[in-house]
């Protein structure tokens, strides 16, 4: 069968349900100690192993020295590409720019009425580091990850932007990609993938500098090594497979909820696509339109075994039990399917991303609405939040007090010091407030 479509009030349903609140996993444990070695490797041989692996797995014939792109295949991409692609890269670039602008934050400050000034300091990291994946040997190139990634990092005002993605078995770069990289401001780009790349960026090389942060979308050696190296870098996630969730009521149209179901499946075999609805007919016409449309599709094999292995259609008894489900859920990608679906939106408390209305397909949020398409997987939605300028910054605290706001305040921190046993603390008051008493009462005999 190619989905499985159960009632929620069965023990299956209820069963179905436990399984997909409890779909959290960690990166496929059986290439933990390959990554492990691979980034010990780049870490005391660097640029030397980056080579190695490269001729390895992606281009046989890679030399150190054409690691890093240069200035002549950038003007060689510019070239290859057409006005048409040019025009679309420019107008979801502008999409996702505009709506990143409002992300970024201010740094602000507090004074009270005895001097003390209180505040925090928004900077950007110094540097960043953006994984894009090869696509198929570069014939599938990942454009998208290049804007949704490299743009919130330009507005954070992050100064040096580096971009690895593995080379074609030629050694070469997509120039889609190049052209996406030089739109989003980054000149910085390595012939480099895997774990061996992120290995680079979070350690450096004779020839690469490590950075602060390290984001983007990759396998499980990519995600394992990302997860390894999460301490020493910040990492935007920890991601899973790409997942949707359709709640749908009898208004809802079987095709557009099958079309958008297969997008999700068409990403991965363990991809996730779900449907909660109130009616049977449409649980029924989407059983239909799946199979229907399924023959279509170029990724028809990786789209059916996603649909038989972890699709799933649960049907409920009202919208108010499946937005319930919804949030427990915590899904990637949350479409509304209903009539009124604004009314239901203050309902929603745990999703990446929500999708409204019949003419809101998740595809236009994975390239040109302007919010951010790295989300949080697997029930991460309740803890998380989409990639965002913030993603990029830092915050540091000030404070400042002027000679009165620490006699005021002196009492306190000494009285807590000494609760918690820490008697240096303390002095460290007591000296000034101290020396200040001395010096007031010398000044009130003159």
């Amino acid at each position: 069968m190619l989905i499985h479509v159960e009632n929620y009030a069965t023990e299956q349903g209820k069963k179905v349900m436990a399984n997909l609140r409890d779909r959290f996993v960690l990166a496929d444990s059986t290439c933990r100690q390959a990554v492990t070695d691979i980034l010990a490797q780049v870490r005391s041989r660097g640029n030397d192993a980056i080579v190695e692996y490269t001729r390895k797995f992606d281009a046989p014939q890679m030399k150190n020295e054409q690691l890093r792109v240069t200035e002549q295949e950038f003007d060689r991409a510019a070239a290859d590409v057409d006005t048409a692609f040019m025009e679309t890269l420019n107008f979801a670039a502008e999409r996702i720019r505009t709506f990143h602008e409002r992300e970024m934050e201010d740094s602000w400050l507090v004074t009270r009425d005895d001097g003390a000034i209180t505040g925090r300091l928004v900077r950007p990291v110094d540097s960043a580091g953006l994984y894009v994946p090869g696509g198929r040997g570069g014939s599938t190139p990942l454009v998208s990850s290049v804007l949704m990634n490299g743009i919130p990092a330009s507005i954070a005002g992050v100064k040096r932007r580096v971009m690895m993605t593995p080379p074609d078995n030629e050694g070469r770069i997509s120039p889609a990609l190049l052209m996406a990289a030089r739109e989003v401001g980054v000149t910085e780009v390595y012939k480099a993938g895997s774990a061996w790349a992120i290995a680079a960026l979070a350690f450096g090389t004779e020839s690469i500098r490590p950075v602060d942060v390290i984001v983007g979308p990759g396998n499980q050696f990519v995600t394992e090594a990302k997860r390894q190296v999460m301490g020493r870098v910040r990492i935007d996630m920890i991601a899973g497979p790409s997942e949707v969730l359709i709640v749908a009521d009898d208004s809802a149209n079987p095709a557009y909820i099958a079309a958008d179901m297969l997008a999700q499946a068409e990403h991965d075999p363990q991809a996730l696509a779900l449907l909660i609805t109130t009616s049977q007919s449409v649980a029924d016409g989407v059983v239909v339109e799946l199979e229907k449309q399924l023959p279509r599709l170029s990724r028809e094999d990786i789209a059916r075994t996603s649909l038989q292995k972890r699709g799933t259609v649960l049907l409920v008894d009202s919208i108010e039990q499946g937005i319930d489900l919804a949030n427990e859920i915590a899904i990637e990608h949350l479409e509304l399917q209903v009539e009124d679906p604004w009314q239901w939106l203050p309902k929603i408390n745990h999703a990446g991303a929500i999708f409204l209305g019949p003419y809101t397909p998740e595809a236009a949020g994975d390239y040109v609405a302007g919010p951010n398409h790295v989300l949080p997987t697997m029930g991460t939605a309740r803890i998380s939040s989409a990639l965002g300028v913030e993603t990029f910054l830092k915050k540091s605290s000030i404070i400042s007090y002027s000679r009165q706001a620490l006699l005021n305040d002196a009492d306190h921190i000494q009285r807590l010091a000494g609760l918690e046993g820490l008697s240096a603390h303390a002095n460290s008051v007591a000296v000034r407030v101290g020396s200040d008493d001395r010096r007031q009462k010398t000044e009130d005999r003159r």
